[in-house]
Order: C-alpha cells, then sequence, then structure tokens
C-alpha cells in the first residue's frame, strides 16, 4: 500500500441486507476510494446511482477529496454492498467528529436499514407465491 495508508485512520462497519463493510478514513488524503484492493470504478463499473450513494456521507460535509478510504466489503449484491459502506462511512465520520451525529442521522445515514429478503415457505413457490389454484 502507499505511505498515506499507514498511520492513523477512522473506523466504521457498517452493513445492509447480508453485506458488511469496514471503511478506514485516512485523514490527508487524495480522495482515492480503494474497494477489496481494488479502485471503485473498476469494482462498481459505470453504476453511477451506486458509487453517488456510496459517497454520500462524505458530500453531506464537502469532504469527497479529505480521505484516502480503502473498505472491505463481503456478501451481497451491488446494491447490499453499496448501502452497507454507506452505513460504515457514516459510522466513521462519527469517530472523526461526534457533533455531526444529528446531520447524518437526519440525512438518515445512521440507521440500519433492517429489510432483509424473506424466506421460502414450504409449499408456496416463493416468499408469498401460492401455486396456481385449479378447480378441477
Amino acid at each position: 500500500m502507499a505511505d498515506t495508508i499507514k498511520g492513523e485512520y477512522y473506523y466504521g462497519m457498517g452493513r445492509r441486507k447480508t453485506s458488511v463493510a469496514r471503511v478506514r478514513l485516512y485523514p490527508n488524503g487524495d480522495g482515492s476510494v480503494t474497494i477489496n484492493g481494488k479502485p471503485a470504478q473498476a469494482y462498481f463499473g459505470d453504476r453511477p446511482a451506486v458509487s453517488s450513494a456510496m459517497s454520500a456521507p462524505l458530500r453531506l460535509f464537502d469532504l469527497d477529496n479529505a480521505y484516502t478510504i480503502t473498505i472491505r466489503v463481503a456478501g451481497g449484491g451491488v446494491t447490499g454492498q453499496a448501502g452497507a459502506i454507506r452505513h460504515a462511512t457514516a459510522r466513521a465520520l462519527l469517530n472523526i467528529n461526534s457533533e455531526w451525529r444529528a446531520q447524518l442521522r437526519k440525512a438518515g445515514f445512521l440507521t440500519r436499514d433492517a429489510r432483509m429478503k424473506e424466506r421460502k415457505k414450504p409449499g408456496l413457490k416463493r416468499a408469498r407465491k401460492a401455486p396456481q389454484y385449479t378447480k378441477r
């Protein structure tokens, strides 16, 4: 890793669906984002909605280029991972300045989204879809 990565960092962990993200914010950075060892553009491809959702807590305080960010994320799909990264970034920002809590809470970045995929039930085709009824 680069020399900017060594030293003190601010840590946050976030979850969304089955995804878990661990974010490290290194101060005096250049704004680069590394996800699982890859640049963010290479990891998420050309999905602007995903990358903008991921960096929303930083944009709230105009800190886009203030930190070098390294992220470890596992589980789930693309949107679940982006939501987990957003949650983890907001929690890491709280470690930097606890006075930002009200703004992060109002924007909805600190609330853990508890919605999960509902399990399939026996006798049904999916979680709620029943087989077609036939009268005769």
